[in-house]
This record gives structure tokens, C-alpha cells and sequence, in this order.
């Protein structure tokens, strides 16, 4: 059985940081596309940054590039999300994802992914 587990998350300050972890069992990330996406109030889900399988390549979002590194230990078999500079609007439910195909090229597209975690709740507020 494969799970995602979410870490990390809670209220910080406009400003602060935080690094998200993801830890995977049941499923290996290494080679595989992953990807963190969130969900805002009464909003869609959408991407925020993912690592395509295809070729290693990352994608951040428009509203968090430059602010937010994605990353993966191999050895851990965890994905991470470093969160800079946050700004009030970055509050949501933060998930990750990983794709169980090889040479995935367009890791921002949800419907790609087959695993999913439960989410964990960032709050950016003073």
C-alpha cells in the first residue's frame, strides 16, 4: 500500500519560512515525477512547484517562483518544499504527489499523479 505523508505545515508569520516534508512508503520516489500543490479557501487546487521524470527538470509556479525550492532525498525516500519570504495568500492545504510512470514531461498537470497525501495546513497570518 503506498502513502504519503505530509509534514511541517502551521501558522506562520508574512515574511517567515517553512520546509514542508513528504514522506513516501510503499512506492519509491527515486526516477519518478512528484510534485506539491495546495488548495486555498474556496479556491482550486493548483501546482506549485513539481520535478519531471522525463529529464529532472523543475516547474514552480507563477505566484511562488523564486520563493520556493522543491527537492527529494533518495535515501529518505522524502520530498521536500522550502517556503520563503511567505505572503498571506500562500495559506492552504499543501499536498504532494508522485506520478508511478517513467518520462513524465508535464508534471504540473494534477490528473498525472496517482498518489496523493492527506495534506497538511499552512497558515500565514500575523
Amino acid at each position: 500500500q503506498v502513502q504519503l505523508v505530509e509534514s511541517g505545515g502551521g501558522l506562520v508569520q508574512p515574511g517567515g519560512s517553512l520546509r514542508l516534508s513528504c514522506v513516501a512508503s510503499g512506492f519509491t520516489l527515486d526516477n519518478h515525477a512528484i510534485g506539491w500543490f495546495r488548495q486555498a479557501p474556496g479556491k482550486e487546487r493548483e501546482v506549485v512547484s513539481c520535478i519531471n521524470s522525463s529529464d529532472g527538470s523543475t516547474y514552480y509556479g507563477d505566484s511562488v517562483k523564486d520563493r520556493v525550492t522543491i527537492s527529494r532525498d533518495n535515501a529518505k525516500n522524502t520530498m521536500y518544499l522550502e517556503m520563503n519570504s511567505l505572503k498571506p495568500e500562500d495559506t492552504g492545504v499543501y499536498y504532494c504527489a508522485a506520478n508511478q510512470d517513467y518520462g513524465l514531461g508535464y508534471c504540473y498537470l494534477q490528473y498525472e499523479y496517482d498518489y496523493w497525501g492527506q495534506g497538511t495546513q499552512v497558515t500565514v497570518s500575523s
